[in-house]
């Protein structure tokens, strides 16, 4: 199992447009094969850092998972949002796998 951990800089002034894209990805991606833990935008600290985690079982997944994903109306409508709005200054991806058994299945 692999955990993406996405790294959002948003705009500060446009969270609001970050939360609705969050709940969007919500219905989009586990429809399309990966398993959400959830996104998170800012609360208190930062303004402008947010969070998207998720699992997926191997890169070879994630490639499925992402054909899938560009192919659902929810998902190509949400990318178009992004583009379009702007909102989204930055986006860093960075994949881990579990490290702490016994929490998790050894590998």
């Amino acid at each position: 199992m692999l955990t993406c951990i996405i790294r959002y800089q948003i705009d500060p002034t446009k969270k609001a447009m970050f939360e609705q894209y969050a709940r969007n990805w919500g219905q989009a991606i586990p429809r399309c094969g990966a398993d959400l833990i959830g996104y998170y935008a800012p609360h208190e600290g930062s303004s402008t850092l947010a969070y998207g985690i998720y699992n997926v079982a191997s890169l070879a997944d994630y490639e499925s998972y992402r054909a899938r994903l560009s192919a659902d109306p929810l998902g190509r409508e949400n990318y178009e949002f992004a583009q379009k709005e702007k909102f989204l200054l930055r986006e860093d991806r960075t994949w881990l796998k579990l490290a702490s058994s016994p929490h998790g299945d050894p590998e």
